[in-house]
């Protein structure tokens, strides 16, 4: 992987851009998006914070628009309860003004996995520019700031996998794990009951 890293690297802004477009294009197993990035500019420090920031965010964002629609063909092996649920979620935001903004904004600026919130919006399909804009904003806010504070708080990438890939893998866990636990969660009860019910989620049936 450091290798890897390194070769990529030697493209300057255009490897960044299509480093972090792969990252987000897959849907599980890769590290913190912004850990990669500021292991650019530690490798390479001539890279203005700024610049970097939007190629980062311009390249994530790519990616998780491959990823929501690769993810869409999927939704027809959806059994028609979940298919119900994703509805009531869609039905829930398109109501609100700039739902979808404000919803991938906070998944774009927090750790939060926002490969679950892609997932989900490929699942019903969502065609909106505010999702892509969100997040995109939300990115380049959270990379800045990250690229900013890298030379003191970040583990450089490298460092990272070959002294705590097992943190790496604890964190695809978590996502996993919220993936199941957002699943289990019978939104129409809860949007139209306000009241948070579980059911069994049944993925064999996807």
């Amino acid at each position: 992987m450091a290798d890897i890293l390194e070769i990529f690297s030697q493209l300057w802004y255009f490897g960044a851009f299509l480093f972090m477009y792969v990252m987000s294009a897959a849907p599980i197993l890769m590290p913190p998006t912004w850990i990669v990035l500021a292991s650019f500019h530690a490798l390479d420090p001539s890279l203005n914070p700024v610049v970097l920031a939007l190629v980062g965010a311009s390249g994530a964002t790519l990616g998780r628009f491959t990823l929501a629609h690769m993810t869409s063909y999927f939704r027809r092996f959806l059994s028609s309860e979940r298919k119900s649920n994703l509805d009531k979620i869609q039905g829930y935001l398109q109501r609100k003004r700039m739902g979808y903004f404000i919803a991938s904004f906070l998944f774009g600026t927090t750790p939060l996995p926002s490969n679950m919130l892609f997932i989900t919006y490929g699942l019903m399909k969502v065609r909106s520019a505010q999702i892509y804009s969100g997040y995109w904003l939300g990115r380049v806010i959270a990379y800045y700031v990250m690229l900013s504070a890298s030379t003191i708080v970040l583990t450089p990438f490298l460092q990272l996998f070959e002294e705590r890939y097992v943190g790496v893998i604890i964190m695809d866990v978590m996502s996993i794990a919220m993936l199941v636990f957002f699943a289990s969660i019978n939104w129409n009860v809860l949007i139209s009951e306000r009241k948070i019910r579980f059911v069994k989620p049944k993925f064999w049936k996807m």
